[in-house]
């Protein structure tokens, strides 16, 4: 071994003892979390960036309940159901914010990126499905269908967890594309159903009709753009860039 060799490897060996031995950065919002003691921890330990997280999954949420409460009353009357497609918008402005928000003040964390994850699950995958729901996707195979694009929904956005840190960053930490077409282009099909409650093409008048009524197999075959959508968000080849 040269002395050059040798005097790399030294270097290395005492590099690596002095990362081995040095303390750990603090994580406040870590500390916070696993403390057994405290009142309120895990409210203190949300950043902005998260708060305004929770309210993309708010809008989802009171968008579910104004479809539960349109199935519940008058089909005639729209108030809930055009709600129920109002509070979507909103959900994707509060997702669009929370990440600006995060690098702004620099506090993005792997709390933060789980609940942006389950907010976009609600937001724009569970509630377009009950909204299709409300309107007269009501058969078993139209379940099926909308049960398929939920879970797609949830597997991309799982995946996106899992690989996120693998996907080329631009210098203020934002990801260059998406993997998949992201969950919340959703809101084109809800600009479409949207389009189909002012026309009053909801329940028995859905475009495509159903199919082989009376039997197992009755479905509306306009359900399969949501099938659609879902392999489109579970593609790996799909490279969509980042606005």
């Amino acid at each position: 071994m040269s002395k050059r060799t040798g005097s790399a490897a030294a270097n290395g060996a005492v590099a690596k003892e002095t990362i081995e031995h040095s303390p750990a950065p603090y994580d406040k919002q870590k500390v916070l979390l696993s403390s057994e003691t405290g009142h309120f921890s895990l409210i203190r330990a949300m950043h902005l960036a998260d708060l305004i997280t929770e309210l993309n999954g708010l809008c989802g949420v009171m968008s579910i309940f104004s479809s539960l409460r349109y199935c519940l009353g008058d089909p005639t009357s729209l108030g809930n159901i055009y709600a129920a497609l109002a509070f979507l918008p909103f959900g994707l402005f509060f997702d669009f914010f929370d990440g600006k928000v995060a690098r702004w003040r620099n506090k993005s964390s792997l709390m933060g990126q789980e609940l942006d994850s389950l907010a976009d699950l609600i937001s724009f995958g569970v509630s377009p499905a009950v909204v299709a729901f409300a309107i007269g996707f009501r058969t078993p195979l139209d379940h099926l269908c909308l049960a398929f694009f939920v879970l797609c929904g949830l597997t991309r956005l799982a995946r996106f967890n899992v690989t996120a840190a693998d996907i080329p960053k631009d210098a203020t930490g934002k990801a260059a594309y998406f993997e998949g077409t992201p969950i919340p282009t959703t809101l084109g099909i809800d600009a479409l159903m949207a389009y189909w409650v002012s026309k009053g093409w909801i329940h028995e008048a859905i475009p495509g009709g159903l199919w082989f009524a009376d039997t197992i197999f009755e479905v509306h075959p306009i359900v399969a753009m949501f099938m659609i959508h879902g392999c489109l968000m579970t593609s790996k080849s799909l490279h969509v860039p980042k606005p």
